[in-house]
C-alpha cells in the first residue's frame, strides 16, 4: 500500500506537470497501458494474503480513477493553452494600415477594340462575332477565293483538317451576317484571327476588326469618309488619309489606306520608313462574286468592305515597337496603360 500510494503521488504530479499533448500521451502509457505501472499493480493481488486482496483491488481502481480524470483535465488544459497560443501568434493588429493593393486594367489590345467598337457604333455599325475555327466555304470560298486562287497562300492558314481551318480574318463573320441579315445593313466583325507568321510586326494571332455596308446607292465616296471619320477619330489628330490602288479577291475596286506618320508628321523618321506615310488597312467595294455566293442581287445593292489589324492601330497609338510585348503578359509593361 505504501509503494501504491508513492505511485499515485509521483504520477499525478508527473500528469500535471506535462508540458503538451505528446508528453502527456507518454504519461498514459507509462502508467496506464497494458504494461504500464498501474496496470502492472493488479497482477500483484494474487501474491497478497486473502483479506488484504479485497481493499488493495480497490485502492488500485481509484487510483486508475483518478490517474485517468487527471489525464484528461490535463489534456484539455493543454488543448486550451495551445489555441490561445496560436490565437496569439496569428492576432491581426487592425490599427495597422492596410497593404495597398494594385488594381488592374484593360489590355490595350481590348481597350483598343472598344475604342473602335465605340467609333463605329456612333456611325451606325452593328458588331457581329463568329467562331475561330472557320469552314473552307465561309473563309475562302464565299469571299471569292475558290481552291486554286493564289490568294490563299498569301493567307499562310493553319488548316484544322481537309475543310475545316483556323480562320485567316473576320471577314467568314461577314459572310455569316450577310447569310442572316437582309439589306440594308452596317457591321464591324472583331476578333482573333490566326496566320503562320511570326517576328516582330508579326505573331501566329492576332486581332483584327473588318467592316461592311450593304445598300442601295452605296459609292466609293462613302468608304472613304466613314475611313477617313474613323482614323481621325482614332488618332485623336487631323491626319492625312490617302488611298492607293490594290488588289483583293473580295472587293473590286480595292485599295490600301495610308495614314500621314502619327510620329513624325510628314518628314520622315524611322518608323515611316522616312516616307512620311504609315500604310494601315485595306478596304475595297465588295464583289459582286461575294454577293452571288450571299443571295444578295448585286444588281440592286452595292457595299463596301474594309479591315485592319488591332495590334498595328496599337503599336501606332501607344508607340511600342514590338508586337510581342502585347503577349508577354509584362505586368510592367501592362501598367503602363492603366
Amino acid at each position: 500500500m505504501e509503494n501504491l500510494e508513492s505511485l499515485a503521488r509521483e504520477s499525478v504530479e508527473a500528469v500535471n506537470q506535462a508540458a503538451d499533448a505528446d508528453s502527456l500521451e507518454r504519461l498514459r502509457v507509462l502508467y496506464l497501458g497494458k504494461k504500464g505501472l498501474v496496470t502492472e499493480q493488479l497482477k500483484l493481488i494474487s501474491t497478497l494474503d486473502p483479506e488484504k486482496r479485497r481493499s488493495f483491488g480497490q485502492a488500485v481502481n481509484a487510483l486508475k480513477q483518478e490517474l485517468t480524470e487527471t489525464i484528461r483535465s490535463r489534456g484539455e488544459n493543454l488543448a486550451g493553452q495551445a489555441i490561445e497560443a496560436r490565437l496569439e501568434a496569428e492576432r491581426i493588429d487592425v490599427t495597422l494600415p492596410g497593404r495597398h493593393a494594385t488594381s488592374g486594367s484593360w489590355h490595350p489590345i481590348s481597350r483598343t477594340i472598344a475604342r473602335m467598337e465605340d467609333i463605329f457604333a456612333s456611325l451606325g455599325f452593328d458588331s457581329a462575332e463568329g467562331p475561330e475555327i472557320e469552314d473552307d466555304f465561309y473563309n475562302f470560298e464565299a469571299l471569292n477565293i475558290p481552291a486554286d486562287h493564289p490568294a490563299r497562300a498569301m493567307h499562310d492558314t493553319f488548316y484544322v483538317d481537309d475543310k475545316s481551318v483556323l480562320r485567316t480574318h473576320t471577314s467568314p463573320v461577314q459572310v455569316r451576317y450577310m447569310l442572316e441579315h437582309k439589306p440594308p445593313l452596317q457591321v464591324i466583325a472583331p476578333g482573333r484571327v490566326y496566320r503562320c507568321d511570326s517576328d516582330m510586326t508579326h505573331t501566329p494571332m492576332f486581332h483584327q476588326v473588318e467592316g461592311l455596308a450593304v445598300g442601295e446607292g452605296i459609292t466609293f465616296g462613302h468608304l472613304r469618309g466613314v475611313l477617313s471619320y474613323f482614323l481621325r477619330e482614332f488618332f485623336e489628330t487631323d491626319l492625312k488619309v490617302k488611298f492607293r490602288p490594290s488588289y483583293f479577291p473580295f472587293t473590286e475596286p480595292s485599295a490600301e489606306v495610308d495614314i500621314s506618320c502619327v510620329f513624325c508628321g510628314g518628314p520622315g523618321c524611322r518608323v515611316c520608313k522616312h516616307t512620311g506615310w504609315i500604310e494601315i488597312l485595306g478596304c475595297g467595294m465588295v464583289h459582286p462574286e461575294v454577293f452571288r455566293h450571299v443571295g444578295v442581287d448585286y444588281e440592286k445593292y452595292t457595299g463596301y468592305a474594309f479591315g485592319m489589324g488591332v495590334e498595328r492601330l496599337t503599336l501606332l497609338r501607344y508607340g511600342v515597337d514590338d508586337l510581342r510585348l502585347f503577349f508577354d503578359n509584362d505586368v510592367s509593361f501592362l501598367a503602363q496603360f492603366q
